[in-house]
């Protein structure tokens, strides 16, 4: 699973899809935590992220939707900046 991007002690991944189902999603790992997240809207959709780290991702997700939905549709996986 690609690591796109690295902020805060967080690192966010994703799964070529052929491995993967829908709905487009990302992966979020934080020390011994981690979360699933919607692309479409943000949300973590399994796991169990603490409210900080999810705050963290929903507002990385926010600067590069267009981008993780790009990657989704067309697996070409890029490292993508850092929150700052």
């Amino acid at each position: 699973m690609p690591a796109i991007s690295s902020f805060y002690g967080l690192t966010i991944k994703m799964f070529y899809r052929l491995s993967e189902h829908n709905p487009p999603h990302f992966h979020a790992v934080y020390g011994e935590y981690v979360g699933s997240f919607n692309i479409q809207n943000g949300e973590m959709i399994e796991g169990d992220l603490p409210d900080k780290g999810q705050r963290l991702v929903r507002e990385w997700h926010g600067l590069h939707k267009t981008e993780l939905l790009d990657m989704w549709n067309t697996q070409e996986f890029r490292k993508l900046p850092p929150l700052l």
